[in-house]
């Protein structure tokens, strides 16, 4: 997402919404409980929403901030927890020089801001871990495949799933300390001593679509990035064979 606003102020707490069963139409009230450093541009922000509904690894809510002066700013961002029933969700935002909401998020939130959250929305991108997925992100665009990464390893399910994330270096690498087997990391500035440096290419995509690790019946890409990475790796898709339907692609941007 692009953000080109003025530099945050601080936000006034707005007053407690009621909430209807249909909790995904309408606002309601999340309280900051926590702040955790991913990179030095990154960081996690952890809710509690006691009215959430739930939702599923891949969808995203929209969030609102309102001043003082009644003045309001709208964002949508992808959740990175995986669904449960704790009445918790987390977001991971990237600090965009001069983005009026990132930019409150970085400078002034603390522990104890309420802010308003409406979700969970979109079903196209999501995964309920029924089928074989393979996900390809960049930047924080790996934040709603993280969801699905802890959502598989919460329920301990054995479908098939593997994870490319691009980044410009090692630094930069959002969640670098969750990743396991299932992750291939590709660095494109500069990448551990002996590591290599470059774009993502077919040749890291070969060994997933036609080596012993590839399902019988093929994989559920999921693409999440910016505009220029997500044409990107949907073409390298679509070069290797895999059906254009097969391809969900989420854009920053």
């Amino acid at each position: 997402m692009t953000e080109t606003f003025a530099p945050p102020t601080r936000f006034a707490v707005p007053g407690r919404i009621a909430v209807s069963g249909r909790a995904a139409a309408v606002w309601q009230t999340a309280t900051l409980t926590g702040i955790r450093r991913e990179t030095p541009y990154a960081s996690t922000f952890r809710f509690a929403v006691p009215d959430w509904s739930g939702h599923l690894p891949g969808q995203h809510l929209a969030l609102r901030l309102r001043a003082g002066d009644g003045y309001t700013a709208q964002r949508h961002y992808s959740i990175a927890s995986a669904p449960d029933d704790s009445g918790h969700i987390e977001l991971t935002l990237d600090h965009v020089i001069g983005g009026e909401v990132s930019g409150w998020f970085h400078t002034v939130a603390e522990p104890g801001d309420v802010v308003e959250v409406r979700g969970p929305l979109s079903g196209f991108f999501a995964w309920p871990g029924d089928r074989p997925a393979l996900l390809i992100g960049a930047g924080s665009g790996v934040v709603p495949l993280m969801s699905m990464v802890r959502h598989r390893r919460a329920r301990g399910l054995s479908v098939p799933l593997r994870l490319l994330v691009s980044a410009r270096s090692p630094e930069e690498l959002i969640y670098a300390d969750e990743y396991g087997a299932e992750t291939t990391p590709v660095f494109t500035r500069s990448a551990p001593e002996g590591g290599p440096v470059g774009r993502l290419s077919a040749a890291h995509l070969a060994p997933l679509l036609a080596g012993e690790s590839a399902p019988a019946g093929g994989w559920e890409a999921y693409v999440c990035g910016s505009n220029g990475f997500a044409e990107h790796a949907s073409r390298l898709l679509v070069a290797a064979g895999v059906p254009v339907d097969r391809i969900r692609v989420e854009r920053f941007g």
